[in-house]
């Protein structure tokens, strides 16, 4: 019986799949198609033989994803031959109703569509995937695995924002989570790494990349994290504030005259590090630091200053912390990032090597010193075969 599932991540004008082994992790290949509905598309196709590129329109991502099976009999691996066990599907918010990945039919399609507008950029595009992938895999079952579910285990006392509660009970205001397939796969993998059950392990993840979100792990389930009713709360991230006076907005209404959609647009997509010193992209943003660009500095201050902010915090939920760990683009890849967020930390137990920290590697591994009462690791996230293995879990209940 086959394990492989095709993982689908349906954004607004793209398409990435995958298709993974869910008990190894291992794909068999992977690719995008962007620039959907635009006059000229792009497809990007990582087979068994190398890359394929192709530029041509792609109306829609019924095209897109038609496009995709071309690839995959052109250039390998056939899925024929690959006997899907599943497809399965990111969606990004779950609300409340979903606390784990469910099997999709058309009752979890109307429940997703109705939770659209805790997630308009998001939610109708993931739907819009799973439309198509189930025409176009009719007999292959399909599972949707929410973002939001792996933080559903979070106490009321953590999600419940202090406003007026009939928002909580009539809108479903309160605080949801996002990253969730990424925390789970990270903090599980950490807990591996310290040759622990993760049921008995307590872990601070830090997913660092253009999104940024923080969570502290206790004994395996999620109790705390920092986006909110959206993915706008929290740390500093590419074009997001993160955390940020909530009276703002109304100042900026009252003394500029900012609409509530320009305000949104500006926190959303003209902030965070782009916002401090124009660029968003944190290798051009070390590059300008390295430079001596005072603007570049301040930002990158603030960007750590706050990720510190959150570990000590998280340290205070948790009580005690077996490991900090940085996962994600940034995460992975800075070492700068990585020592200044947990500088001066000593007295927590949380102190870094320098020479493994600045060390090449792509590896998971530990970057703090050998009596660190909290280990610090650098584990590489991989939310593809997470997506994989929850699918193949709901499809062999």
């Amino acid at each position: 019986m086959s394990d492989h599932v095709l993982v689908i991540n349906a954004g607004s004008s793209s398409l990435k799949y995958s298709v993974v082994d869910a008990r190894t992790g291992e794909s068999a290949a992977s690719g995008l198609a962007e620039r959907i509905g635009e006059s000229r598309g792009r497809h990007v196709h990582h087979g068994p033989d190398g890359d394929t590129e192709t530029t041509r329109k792609i109306p829609t991502h019924e095209d897109a994803l038609r496009g995709a099976m071309d690839a995959f009999e052109s250039h390998g691996p056939s899925l024929a031959g690959l006997d899907l066990a599943a497809v399965g599907h990111r969606v990004v918010h779950g609300g409340s109703r979903f606390s784990a990945s469910a099997l999709i039919d058309d009752a979890l399609i109307a429940e997703v569509t109705e939770l659209e507008p805790l997630a308009p950029l998001h939610n109708p595009a993931n739907l819009e995937g799973i439309r198509v992938a189930r025409r176009l895999f009719p007999d292959v079952p399909q599972v949707a695995v929410f973002d939001t579910a792996f933080h559903q285990t979070l106490p009321p006392h953590a999600y419940t924002y202090a406003v007026p509660l009939t928002w909580l009970e009539d809108h479903g205001i309160r605080r949801y989570g996002f990253h969730g397939t990424s925390h789970a796969f990270v903090s599980h993998e950490t807990a591996r790494l310290l040759g622990r059950d993760p049921g008995e392990t307590n872990v601070i993840v830090l997913h660092l990349g253009n999104g940024c979100s923080a969570s502290a792990v206790q004994g395996g389930q999620s109790v705390e994290t920092s986006m909110g009713l959206t993915p706008l709360e929290g740390l500093v991230m590419g074009t997001r504030s993160g955390d940020l006076d909530p009276a703002i907005p109304a100042y900026l209404a009252r003394e500029l005259g900012m609409s509530v959609e320009e305000i949104d647009r500006a926190l959303n997509s003209a902030s965070g590090l782009k916002g401090l010193a124009g660029e968003n992209d944190f290798r051009e943003l070390s590059r300008l630091r390295a430079g001596g660009d005072e603007n570049a500095s301040l930002a990158f201050d603030v960007y750590c200053h706050r990720i510190r902010k959150y570990v000590g915090a998280y340290y205070a939920v948790l009580g005690t912390v077996d490991a900090v760990v940085f996962t994600a683009g940034v995460g992975e890849h800075s070492a700068d990032v990585r020592a200044a967020s947990l500088s001066g930390l000593d007295r927590l137990g949380i102190t870094i090597d320098n020479d493994r920290n600045t060390a090449p590697s792509v590896e998971a591994r530990r970057i703090s010193t050998d009596d660190s009462k909290a280990a610090v690791f650098v584990v590489p996230t991989n939310e593809e075969w997470q997506i994989a293995r929850e699918t193949l879990g709901v499809v062999r209940t």
